[in-house]
């Protein structure tokens, strides 16, 4: 209970409501409860009384936030869930056949549509205006979120927040309306890279092919593929171009970085992000990204298990005589045949870089976050 006559007192009395505490008002004192616990303050100066009230609703409201802060959300026991092969997770997923990208591998379309797998048949969905990334998109056109679930008829419903923006998954189908009217009407495609298979060159140094990982400091083949077990190539490279393909899990119940983690680290230093990015905005923490230095022109990322490409011209720093830099470090990355970034200049390393200083050669390192990625085809050619 909590009686107040004078509205000077208005915002203590929220302050206590806020915190759960009760505080009466009477002839000349203040009682402020908290359980069976009470403060009495009489026969003091009104502004007084209202400072000490202040005070004690005050600590007792940062005890308050401090406790609910430190109250952490429910971890959902199946984040963990993956799948490593996606003939295994189409026969025992049905959400992993709806995933993916739904429009026409064709310049500029009116609009497309990426669908991303969230668990138990829930799904966000992006609109895409003029088209899928790489083929029109990009971040100065409309992408439009929305949320969809599979209904009991089996159909997959999406809306935006305000119902403006709809769109339903059927018969392998999307059809997407706005303010009622269809906009678009798209089947679900597969879209490769156009660098993925690409052979080595004459000259090139094949750092895996598929049946030795020689060329690597606790390299291990699983099946004709490259583990990302935390490995290290036992040459140091100054400047190249250097290939390779990789595969992130499907793992729908997780969420940002727990989802299929991994990134490699140019001469150890410069670590262009390996994730399950499908979907997302294009940070420098996600696929694509050079992590904690650039965020990707365009997200280019394609949908889990997917096999994916990686082609990095990589230019090392110059020093002079004294130790003293000429050009930083440089980088141009196409991710899945797209360039995302334009001879970036580095310089500083990855947070997590494996090779201390920027001077001098350094190795390829492929990390090992949490997750199973794989990685296969991949060359290099020394400039």
């Amino acid at each position: 209970m909590c009686l107040l006559t004078s509205g000077d007192l208005r915002s203590v009395w929220l302050l206590g409501l806020e915190t759960g505490h009760r505080m009466m008002v009477g002839d000349g004192s203040f009682l402020l409860f908290q359980g069976d616990r009470f403060a009495s303050m009489s026969g003091m100066k009104s502004a007084f009384r209202l400072l000490v009230a202040a005070a004690l609703l005050l600590g007792a409201a940062e005890s308050s936030f401090a406790a609910a802060k430190k109250k952490k959300p429910k971890k959902d026991s199946r984040a963990s869930l993956t799948w490593t092969d996606p003939v295994k997770a189409k026969a025992e997923d049905p959400d992993y056949s709806i995933q993916g990208e739904y429009g026409v591998a064709k310049p500029d379309q009116p609009w497309a549509v990426q669908v991303v797998a969230l668990g138990d048949g829930n799904f966000d969905a992006y609109l895409l205006e003029r088209g899928l990334p790489g083929l029109g998109w990009d971040n100065s056109k409309l992408r439009i979120r929305m949320n969809g679930k599979r209904a009991e008829d089996g159909v997959i419903r999406f809306a935006t927040k305000d119902g403006i923006y709809r769109a339903e998954i059927s018969d392998g189908v999307l059809v997407a309306s706005e303010y009622g009217d269809i906009v678009a009407r798209l089947r679900r495609i597969h879209r490769q890279s156009e660098t993925l298979g690409a052979r080595p060159p004459k000259g090139a140094i094949v750092l895996f092919d598929g049946k030795s990982a020689d060329e690597w400091n606790k390299g291990k083949v699983e099946n004709g593929l490259l583990a990302n077990n935390d490995i290290t190539t036992k040459r140091k490279f100054g400047s190249y171009h250097v290939h390779m393909e990789f595969r992130t899990p499907y793992k729908p119940f997780a969420r940002g970085q727990a989802r299929g983690n991994s990134g490699v680290y140019h001469q150890g230093r410069f670590e262009t992000q390996v994730l399950d990015a499908f979907g997302l905005e294009g940070r420098m923490n996600e696929t694509g990204g050079i992590y904690s230095i650039a965020h990707p022109r365009i997200n280019m990322c394609l949908p889990p298990l997917s096999w994916q490409t990686y082609d990095v011209d990589f230019q090392a720093a110059e020093y002079d005589k004294n130790g003293k830099v000429k050009k930083h470090a440089r980088m141009t990355v196409r991710l899945n045949g797209v360039e995302i970034h334009k001879n970036q200049e580095l310089k500083k390393a990855t947070t997590a870089s494996r090779v201390k200083g920027l001077e001098g050669k350094g190795p390829i390192y492929i990390q090992h976050h949490g997750n199973p990625v794989f990685y296969r085809n991949i060359w290099l050619v020394e400039k």
